[in-house]
């Protein structure tokens, strides 16, 4: 099984654990799927984050989570070669809900949370692709989260030519 589609099988196991009535994500995981997810980088209350809004909320899709978890896995693999960052962005640390950034309100919050999620790094408590987050690239353009996190990674440290990008999808 090639590990999209383990992960599609991971995210609808979930899915259904979640509408059995079982909202406690500790109990969702085996080792091996603790393993896997290790492999693309990510974490189980990561995975669970969109497992929950996708039943709460109708989204993110399954399809939407795998291209996030591919652009984190791609990342995962290619700059840190497997390895991951003790560094953690905390609700402390983030930009707030009305920072602005090149005429961009919210924008300095998504940004930091992408990086964030492309080295892994976000606290269990804040979530990329979230509502907050959907809604600004919803209003930019109908950006997808995944597009979002690729071109963070290809501007690196210019945000002003993130910033272009972001403005002339809208």
């Amino acid at each position: 099984m090639t590990w999209n589609d383990r992960f599609l099988a991971l995210f609808d196991r979930c899915v259904a654990t979640y509408r059995g009535g079982n909202t406690d994500f500790g109990t969702y995981y085996s080792a091996e799927d603790l393993s896997f997810l290790g492999s693309l980088g990510y974490k189980p209350r990561e995975f669970f984050d969109f497992v929950e809004d996708f039943c709460e909320e109708g989204e993110p899709s399954a399809s939407d989570a795998l291209l996030i978890a591919a652009a984190r896995r791609d990342y995962f693999l290619t700059v840190q070669n497997g390895g991951s960052s003790d560094a953690v962005l905390t609700r402390d640390n983030i930009p707030s809900f009305g920072d602005e950034l090149e005429g961009m309100t919210y924008f300095p919050r998504i940004l930091a949370k992408a990086k964030a999620k492309l080295r892994g790094e976000l606290d269990p408590d804040l979530m990329f692709s979230c509502g907050g987050d959907r809604n600004f690239l919803q209003k930019h353009g109908g950006i997808h989260p995944a597009d979002f996190l690729r071109h963070v990674w290809a501007e690196g440290d210019e945000p002003a030519k993130l910033a272009t990008w972001v403005k002339a999808q809208g």
